[in-house]
């Protein structure tokens, strides 16, 4: 067999290598980020945590107080290697775990006992708590909703009523045991009568048990001079409506100052014209002078 001709042997041993390991540097760089990303969404799953029965998002609990109330929260270890998981709780401190930490094989499921003791003296209302999983720098949190029965009380109270310049100050306090959704009205009379009238309306907040919530009311056209008895209304759906009045004095520096000085320079311009317009006092005679101008001399 005759050998290649040496130009097509040239052109064979002599290939652009540049190029060539460019495009491969290339698609390994392109290829990297697709082939990592399944790689780290697979070690954020490594372990679960998640309420036992399954479909629920979260625990749900109810009873009366002073009785013990079970449920379990399942770890799961997808992981090759043995997993130690920390359990704490944030809201109600009732919650007590039958192990913790717990130590979960590889690729097995462990469903952890917990028990919540109601305590005697609690108000029956809706409470919120979470149970929280710590491993490997990693926490998961599963919500836990508690029912506490008993008779459902709705109390509301308005307290602190005060004036700050052009705010009304007060707080909304919870005395009950369910979330209220407060309306208020406000109304200010004066010594010449009516100054404000808000009718009611909702305020944008929830107000859980025995919370504090405090707020501002804006009057930025208050009166400059004025005393002033101002009445806040708050009402709440099941509750008995809350009142609370503060007698404020309004007094704006300014415009009285103004008011005095230009009062005291009319009083004085006033004096001044009165002096002015007296006639001058008739001065007394001598008997002498007197008698001359009668005509009669000693």
């Amino acid at each position: 067999m005759a050998d290649p001709p040496r130009a097509a042997v040239r052109e064979l041993t002599v290939l652009p290598r540049a190029p060539l390991v460019a495009a491969v540097a290339a698609l390994l760089y392109a290829l990297w980020p697709s082939a990592q990303a399944p790689t780290a969404a697979a070690a954020e799953q490594e372990w679960t945590a998640e309420p036992a029965v399954g479909g629920r998002p979260y625990v749900y609990l109810e009873g009366l107080p002073g009785t013990v109330l079970e449920d379990r929260v399942s770890v799961t270890n997808r992981g090759a290697r043995p997993l130690t998981v920390r359990l704490s709780t944030t809201g109600p401190k009732w919650l007590a775990f039958a192990e913790n930490p717990v130590t979960v094989p590889a690729r097995t499921r462990a469903d952890v006992p917990f028990a919540m003791t109601v305590p005697a003296s609690a108000a029956p209302g809706d409470r919120s708590a979470r149970i929280v999983a710590s491993a490997d720098g990693r926490e998961v949190a599963v919500p836990v909703h508690v029912r506490v029965g008993g008779p459902e009380l709705a109390a509301l109270t308005v307290e602190d009523v005060r004036v700050d310049g052009d705010l009304i100050r007060y707080t909304l306090v919870n005395r009950g045991n369910t979330v209220l959704t407060p309306r208020l009205s406000v109304r200010a009379d004066g010594l010449t009568g009516e100054l404000l009238r808000r009718p009611a309306r909702a305020l944008s907040a929830e107000l859980g048990p025995g919370r504090r919530l405090d707020l501002t009311e804006p009057w930025p056209d208050r009166p400059a001079l004025d005393s002033v008895d101002i009445t806040l209304r708050a009402t709440a759906p099941g509750a008995e409506p809350a009142e609370a009045t503060v007698s404020a004095l309004y007094v704006r520096w300014g415009p009285v100052i103004a008011g005095v000085l230009g009062l005291g320079a009319a009083a004085g311009c006033l004096a001044l014209w009165r002096a002015r317009a007296r006639p001058a006092p008739h001065e007394p005679t001598s008997p002498e002078r007197h008698l001359a101008q009668a005509g009669v001399q000693r």
